[in-house]
């Protein structure tokens, strides 16, 4: 690893450096494929070791943080280390300078003062359709699409609380009297 930072001395910059001092030396390359498919093994103190497949060739890696930032991992880092690659390589032209400084490279134009400015005269009249307001009086309705789930079987109405009869309620039970009598009565011994 040190000797893969002193060669890069120079030429990146010092975030870059700064990201590849904090490698640990636990990133380890084995090459299965004449030097362009590796597996890098990583060990971490809390972390039980992993495996992850890296192919140089297709700039893929298993932790698909090369192909979906277009941006080396550790993986990448450790396998292009065990081989003396230059990691740059690696990096698209997204990262380069020249390219962030080219997007910056356009000036954005000042707007003029908004008493310059043409506004076209309205040739039509827009009305509101009526139909689609809500009616704001009264409990708002629900929305909810109703199905089978919903119908409840038909009753026979309402029934009075004490006789369980439906042609009165309970105040106007005739057998009330009888009802009132009998609870209070049943409390005592």
């Amino acid at each position: 690893m040190a000797r893969l930072e002193s060669d890069m001395e120079g030429q990146t910059n010092t975030s870059f450096q700064q990201w590849l001092g904090t490698m640990e030396p636990w990133q380890w390359a084995q090459s299965f494929d004449e030097g362009f498919r590796y597996e890098t093994i990583g060990h971490r103190p809390d972390i039980p070791p992993r495996s992850y497949g890296v192919d140089l060739r297709n700039r893929r890696c298993d932790c698909r943080r090369f192909q979906t930032l277009h941006y080396p991992c550790a993986h990448v880092v450790a396998a292009c280390a065990k081989v003396n690659l230059n990691v740059e390589q690696f990096f698209d032209d997204v990262y380069t300078l020249e390219r962030t400084l080219r997007v910056w490279e356009n000036e954005f134009p000042v707007l003029p003062d908004l008493s310059t400015w043409e506004v076209p005269s309205t040739t039509f009249k827009l009305v509101p359709n009526r139909g689609l307001r809500r009616n704001p009086r009264g409990r708002p309705q629900s929305s909810r699409i109703r199905n089978e789930m919903d119908n409840r079987e038909k009753s026979d109405g309402k029934r009075c609380g004490l006789c369980r009869l439906a042609s009165h309620n309970r105040s106007k039970c005739p057998q009330r009297n009888y009802h009132i009598g009998q609870s209070s009565r049943s409390g005592r011994n």
